[in-house]
């Protein structure tokens, strides 16, 4: 395949391309490969299985495999069951990495880092679910990474190209919020259908069903014995291979504050939280982040809370008899405050008059909108037709990174202080093992 300079892609111009034709050399379909096939990972399936080729499909899990056929069988995407399936990664970039263009990898949270530094190192277009990794060193390795190859990266926080984190950062750019220098964000902890905690930890041991090759799920994690309490998708409330409600949902909840206030890296960050150990996550906790004025902009002072019980105070004037919503954000301005759910897709103004202010004096829209969604987004900037996509590495590892610091904190406890020129923690020099890239043997890829 042509590579994305011999294609003339845009990189960082923020505007659509000149022209909506395939570049010279692009097929009409682009050949992606799947690694993780269960939730996201079959969303991206069956996203790009109606308009690419899905040449390879790639989970250790081969009853995930085996349901998401089916489940595409029922959808009438008939030519996902003929592509090659592999267990391992490895494997499969060893086997055919010359047959595939883009790889979308929506494995568990420390399968990302691996996995996307080898699609990169085969000169892959890549696109990553959120959180883009499980450390914070793995995310600004990255970022720097992306810098030197080729290829066009996007994490899949779906937010960020919706309509309603557009009008997010309008609506305070417009000044309409006047100055911001408190967002609260909150959330329940994880549990139910997501997480079960088990009676001790470590959770007992047992022996992997023949459908699972239980190496291949470690990957990169520690060497430990396999428990049905990991998989499937429970293995976020477990440090070797989630990273808890922070590393799910912030890419989501925190995105909008970050790209509007240009929030950047945190100064400090403190974490209290209950209910944890060096096994498994918090039943609930906060963080509280400090950023620096940024230009004219004053400091700000960022809250996540995950509790069911101790939710924010709401904005003055909010009725009594009215609940808050169980997830939500709140940039609280000097003339207004905004407030969304979990994702930044419906925001609005408190109080009601700043809102009916805004629909009568409509604020311009001044930020190219997205077609499609993030996945469309992603081949769009392949072929050439789109500009590069608004979640790149460049700016998805920033929010990953304030995300998985605050993950630190809240595992730790107390404050922790951050230099971002040189990527560690400065007063707790012991926590800095959390922030380095770490894999087991026959894992680790980058140089």
């Amino acid at each position: 395949m042509a590579t994305a300079a011999a294609l003339g892609l845009p990189r960082l111009s923020g505007e659509p391309a000149e022209s909506a034709e395939a570049a010279p050399g692009v097929t009409s379909k682009l050949r992606v490969a799947i690694i993780g096939v269960g939730g996201r990972g079959y969303f991206a399936w069956s996203q790009l299985g109606r308009s690419e080729d899905i040449v390879a499909i790639c989970d250790p899990d081969r009853l995930q495999i085996g349901a998401a056929i089916v489940r595409a069988q029922d959808e009438g995407i008939d030519q996902l069951t003929a592509a090659p399936r592999f267990a391992d990664y490895r494997e499969m970039f060893a086997t055919m990495a010359d047959q595939i263009d883009a790889v979308v990898v929506c494995a568990p949270d420390h399968h990302h880092f691996p996995a996307t530094v080898l699609a990169m190192q085969h000169g892959k277009h890549v696109y990553v679910e959120k959180p883009l990794t499980h450390t914070v060193g793995e995310a600004r390795w990255l970022r720097d990474y992306a810098r030197q190859v080729d290829v066009v990266t996007q994490m899949g926080n779906q937010g960020h190209a919706t309509e309603g984190i557009r009008l997010i950062k309008e609506w305070f750019d417009a000044g309409l919020l006047g100055d911001v220098e408190r967002v609260v964000s909150w959330g329940p902890p994880m549990a139910g259908h997501w997480f079960y905690r088990p009676a001790h930890t470590p959770p007992a041991p047992g022996t992997p069903p023949p459908e699972v090759d239980w190496d291949a799920w470690l990957g990169p994690a520690p060497d430990t014995a396999y428990t049905p309490m990991y998989l499937p998708r429970k293995w976020r409330g477990w440090w070797n291979y989630g990273s808890a409600m922070l590393g799910d949902w912030a890419a989501h909840t925190l995105d909008g504050p970050y790209w509007a206030l240009k929030l950047g890296a945190p100064e400090w960050i403190e974490g209290v939280a209950e209910g944890h150990d060096e096994w498994i996550i918090p039943k609930r906790g906060k963080v509280t982040y400090g950023f620096a004025a940024r230009g004219t902009m004053p400091p700000v002072t960022l809250e996540w809370i995950e509790d069911f019980e101790n939710l924010p105070e709401p904005p003055p004037g909010w009725p009594a008899d009215r609940e808050l919503p169980n997830r939500g954000m709140m940039m609280i301005g000097s003339k207004a405050t905004l407030m969304t759910s979990g994702r930044p897709n419906s925001p609005r103004l408190w109080p009601p008059a700043a809102m009916e202010a805004l629909r009568s004096n409509r604020v311009p829209k001044t930020i190219r909108r997205v077609q499609g969604g993030p996945i469309q987004e992603w081949t769009d900037a392949i072929r050439g037709v789109g500009p590069s996509p608004g979640s790149r590495f460049e700016y998805s590892a920033g929010l990953t990174q304030l995300a998985l610091l605050g993950v630190v904190a809240m595992r730790a406890g107390g404050r922790i202080e951050w230099d971002d020129v040189a990527g560690r923690i400065t007063n707790r020099p012991e926590l800095n093992r959390h922030i380095e890239i770490q894999a087991r043997e026959g894992w680790r890829f980058h140089v």
